[in-house]
């Protein structure tokens, strides 16, 4: 057993549903085989437990492992390529460098360099999107399981719309991602998401395989992007004539259910967020990549009001980096700038999206750092006489403190990072 010391700030309860910041300026967490069995102030678990080795963390924050509910693996290195909408950033960006995954040790120094960027940013789960070869695809989940973070990935399956190397058959989409599956599924910390990339990009008999997927791999779960980006809003619905809007391209296959996951979501009608709710699918909210590819503001009250979940997702490479403290400081710009339309974030709200609202989006019982959680935990550690430091230390308040995390923390100010009481 380890007693771990440190101020901890938590969002157990959702702050858009009432609850608040939970914080313990002096908390103690007793850590038995990876889970915190006991919490409260330091002191009195320290007479309880006075022969515990103590970890002593109190110079900075100690927060639940951050959540990322949307990013590429293959995009770490296109990260930076501004100035571009959605669909010509993947002509000249995106797809180009995903065809490179086709080398298999080309993937794998890809796959070091995203979960090293995963890692320092203080991600410990994350919902991946994988590559569009399976050689690549288990590149990424064998260093998964090699580092440690709670991963959810798979096979990105298309057959139209993109470069050919990127291209595959109904056929081969249900045989590859099956066998990946059955690989990966439940392998540790790694599970399996069927992948396609989006309904642009997918006919209606590679969706029917994607379903199917599901159906033969129990316990997998499905993700892939809605309405990101006027034009490709306007294609899908050339696409799919009969649909009545994009979220139905993919519930008209059955792929859309309590473990499922669409990133983005910026152009929806009302229509599309009642289904979303009624199936119980949470969505991606993707603030950095919103803003470099002029997608739009996200609607994030609709969604409230409508009762779809929503977490913070960095989606690098479009997104300008793998930390989701700025992703929900880019958040609360994007709210303030709806004006009356935009819902008013609290720093509670940040950390919630960037924490526990994606552990319950992905069906983890992680995002908190209650009794009986597993301990996946990130310690800010700004170095002494940083902007960070001297906002902490003469913070008005915890949630000031906490403010000032999201508006001026960087991968740089992460101290340590752990999942399941591992150290990464």
């Amino acid at each position: 057993m380890t007693l771990v010391r440190a101020r901890v700030m938590d969002t157990p309860d959702d702050p858009f549903a009432g609850g608040s910041l939970r914080h313990d300026d002096d908390g103690g967490l007793l850590v038995t085989d990876g889970v915190v069995t006991a919490r409260g102030a330091y002191d009195r678990l320290r007479s309880a437990y006075p022969h515990e080795e103590v970890l002593d963390l109190r110079a900075g924050v100690l927060l639940p492992g951050f959540v990322d509910t949307h990013v590429h693996y293959p995009q770490v290195r296109v990260i930076g390529s501004l100035g571009l909408p959605l669909l010509e950033w993947l002509d000249r960006r995106a797809l180009p460098e995903e065809c490179r995954l086709a080398e298999p040790s080309y993937a794998a120094q890809v796959a070091r360099e995203f979960v090293d960027g995963l890692v320092s940013a203080g991600t410990t789960s994350a919902l991946v999107f994988g590559a569009h070869f399976a050689p690549a695809v288990d590149a990424l989940l064998e260093e998964v399981a090699r580092r440690g973070p709670r991963v959810t990935a798979g096979l990105v399956v298309s057959d139209r719309g993109l470069p050919e190397p990127l291209l595959t058959t109904p056929e081969r989409a249900y045989d590859e991602s099956r066998a990946l599956a059955q690989r990966w599924h439940g392998h540790g910390r790694v599970r399996y998401a069927v992948t396609p990339r989006f309904s642009y990009s997918t006919t209606e008999a590679t969706l029917d395989a994607c379903a199917a997927v599901l159906k033969d791999e129990p316990g997998t779960w499905f993700t892939s992007h809605v309405n990101e980006n006027p034009a490709e809003v306007a294609a899908v619905n050339d696409l799919f004539r009969d649909a009545l809007h994009y979220v139905g391209t993919y519930d008209a296959h059955g792929l859309l259910s309590e473990r499922s996951v669409l990133a983005h979501n910026v152009h929806t009608t009302d229509d599309e967020l009642t289904l979303l709710a009624g199936r119980g699918a949470a969505v991606a909210h993707c603030p950095t990549s919103n803003s470099a590819l002029g997608s739009g503001l996200f609607p994030l009250r609709r969604h409230v009001e409508r009762g779809v979940r929503v977490a913070l997702g960095s989606d690098v490479g479009a997104g300008t980096g793998f930390s989701l403290l700025k992703e929900g400081l880019q958040a609360s710009f994007m709210q303030a700038l709806l004006g009356p339309d935009g819902l008013p974030l609290t720093p509670a709200h940040l950390l919630f999206l960037a924490t526990r609202a994606g552990a319950l989006a992905l069906g983890l019982d992680v995002g908190d750092l209650s009794e009986g959680r597993p301990f996946d935990a990130v310690w800010i550690r700004p170095e002494p006489g940083d902007p960070l430091d001297v906002g902490m230390r003469n913070a008005a308040s915890p949630d000031d403190a906490l403010a000032k995390v999201f508006a001026l923390g960087t991968p740089a100010d992460v101290g340590g990072v752990w999942v399941a009481g591992e150290r990464l």
